[in-house]
């Protein structure tokens, strides 16, 4: 039975006014980018917290890539400086749990960008495809246990369940 080269699943946080501009005006000016990038619209990458990051590696994703206005450029004022100073800590935090932080990048995108935010995306692609499957979902599937989580004892052991407690 041959296996099938892995392709990689990343989660792509997009600002309205500008990622998720940018994404359109790629769409409309029919640049290409990988399919097996899920955009989902936020209305400020200020308002992701480090929870929303974590539950995206969770439930299966191999990458995450935050994508916010230019710094100074926010339409929230400081959104995505928050975003940023976030986006940092988790990846400090993928580091302690045993996981690449190159699976966790963010780019600064305004909404002319469309160009740019194909490359962004198709590096991160790249990137998450040469680190290999997320190991948190054991080689790529999510586990099929509902109330338990799958956590790294260290970063050398392999994974175990730990049930979840009332």
């Amino acid at each position: 039975m041959k296996s099938a080269a892995f392709e990689p699943r990343v989660l792509a946080f997009c600002c309205h006014y500008c990622a998720y501009a940018a994404a359109d005006l790629a769409g409309t000016m029919r640049i290409q980018y990988p399919p097996n990038v899920r955009i989902i619209r936020t209305p400020c990458t200020g308002r992701l917290e480090t929870e929303f990051l974590i539950k995206a590696f969770e439930t299966g994703a191999d990458g995450v890539l935050v994508a916010g206005c230019l710094e100074g450029g926010c339409h929230y004022t400081s959104g995505n400086l928050y975003a940023k100073r976030r986006v940092q800590y988790m990846r400090d935090m993928l580091e302690e749990m045993g996981l690449e932080k190159e699976r966790l990048r963010m780019v600064n995108i305004s909404a002319a960008m469309a160009r740019p935010l194909s490359d962004a995306i198709t590096d991160m692609i790249e990137t998450v495809r040469k680190l290999g499957p997320n190991p948190v979902t054991r080689n790529g599937h999510k586990s099929k246990t509902t109330n338990s989580r799958v956590e790294p004892s260290n970063a050398n052991a392999p994974l175990k369940k730990v049930e979840k407690t009332s």
